[in-house]
């Protein structure tokens, strides 16, 4: 696959960000955060109901509806001052590539996605400049279009992504129908967290870990269907949970017991403790509640942990059952789920649960394993206005953690898993991998 940029601009707001909004501090979070851009890539069809339409005027749909967006989401269209910790929102603009796909088809790309997993960076640019938000169009010549984004996680979680990106999709479709989109769906962010939520008595944060080189770590995908996902819930479920295991938490404690046997292998015993770190929304549970669309980082670290060594204090301990690990990951979800936090307590609570798995790390007989989870978020009904994605995609990243989205139909999870590449033949052999997943495109 060849892909070549043909087009590069700024694409600025529709209207100029107002002086009072010029200057935009980041909390306490937001400063914390790895200097990267998480990417999400939308994958369109040729047979969609816009195939006959223009490609000139689908992207200069694109961009209007973009440059739209932007006023309101002002300052993805600014630039992150490392010193200061703030954001000029000066509207210099978000990046904006244009890129013509050469010596393969969209099919190809569909049918091969595993095969693809490491060409698929080059669909989105900007992982390196600047601009806090960039954008690749990618153009195949069999009228399939590919949309990458990457945004700063200084500014962004993934809330905050998906609505910028359904807010772009709604004004991309208003304009296709020649609608003002100030009367269509419209999403109004809000960018304040700093003014809303107190900084008193914040923790002192330890250093972040550094993340993984990429060129010592390997992406996987690997795919866990309904029928997959039914017979892990049946044998992981217990009557003294208190409620049914989710998808996400069966599907958790496959790949968190498949990553301590990789362990095992290597050192030839369990560590002495195993931490499977969840990232989850908090935004449900403060109190009161913060407006609607309230962008930024709020996401909260949820650990299940188990401890490898017995009350006789043997280490010798056998890998745990999938149904242990399942109750672990209930109880911690659940109490998390359950406390509510205080508009005064946000931001203590954020940097305490971060400290706590940061300290962890730290500890050389702890293995830590990160999940993160987008399933039922809405990202198969972004439509710019020639139908819904057949696909939504990550890229290879320099991390050990595993990234769960929604399967095409809704009902499967497709985890894109990371680990040294030295582990991951450990990992793809693991029995309950080959048992439960498929590591072929559908």
């Amino acid at each position: 696959m060849e892909v070549d940029i043909i087009c590069t601009k700024l694409i600025k707001p529709s209207a100029p960000t107002p002086p009072h909004l010029r200057t935009l501090k980041l909390s306490p979070v937001d400063q914390i955060q790895y200097s990267i851009k998480p990417t999400a890539l939308f994958y369109y069809s040729a047979d969609g109901s816009a195939g006959a339409e223009d490609v000139e005027r689908r992207i200069n749909r694109l961009e209007t509806s973009l440059s739209e967006t932007l006023t309101r989401f002002y300052p993805l269209a600014g630039r992150y001052i490392e010193d200061g910790n703030w954001v000029d929102c000066n509207d210099d603009g978000a990046e904006f590539f244009v890129a013509k796909v050469k010596g393969c088809r969209l099919s190809e790309v569909l049918s091969r996605r595993d095969e693809m997993i490491d060409q698929l960076a080059h669909l989105v640019g900007g992982a390196y400049t600047s601009s806090i938000t960039s954008v690749q169009i990618n153009m195949f010549d069999c009228g399939g279009l590919v949309i990458g984004i990457r945004v700063s996680h200084h500014l962004c979680d993934g809330f905050s992504a998906a609505c910028f990106i359904a807010s772009w999709a709604s004004a991309a479709v208003s304009r296709k129908a020649g609608i003002d989109n100030d009367h269509g769906q419209v999403i109004s962010p809000t960018f304040d967290l700093t003014s809303i939520l107190p900084e008193n008595d914040l923790p002192k944060m330890k250093p972040t870990p550094p993340l993984m080189e990429t060129d010592i770590s390997a992406t996987k995908r690997i795919v866990i269907d309904r029928a997959a996902i039914s017979a892990l819930r049946a044998i992981s479920d217990d009557p003294s949970f208190p409620r049914k295991p989710s998808r996400v938490e069966v599907v958790t404690a496959l790949i968190w017991r498949a990553r301590m046997r990789v362990s095992r292998a290597k050192h030839g015993r369990l560590r002495s403790t195993s931490l499977a770190a969840l990232t989850m929304d908090l935004r449900p549970r403060i109190v009161p509640p913060l407006p609607p669309s309230s962008c930024g980082n709020l996401v909260n670290m949820v650990t299940a942990r188990f401890v490898a060594v017995d009350s006789g204090g043997n280490t010798e301990m056998p890998v745990p059952e999938l149904k242990d690990l399942v109750s672990l990951l209930i109880d911690s979800i659940t109490k998390s789920k359950e406390t509510v936090v205080s508009r005064e307590n946000v931001f203590p609570t954020l940097l305490r649960t971060r400290n706590e798995l940061y300290e962890a790390v730290e500890k050389g007989e702890v293995d830590v394993f990160m999940f993160t989870s987008w399933c039922n978020f809405p990202v198969y009904k972004f439509d710019f206005g020639w139908g819904k994605p057949v696909w939504v995609s990550r890229i290879h990243w320099g991390y050990e953690a595993a990234i769960f989205l929604d399967t095409e139909d809704g009902d499967g999870i497709e985890a894109w898993v990371s680990f040294n590449k030295q582990d991951m033949p450990l990992f793809l052999q693991d029995k309950d991998i080959l048992a439960f997943t498929s590591q072929e495109a559908p």
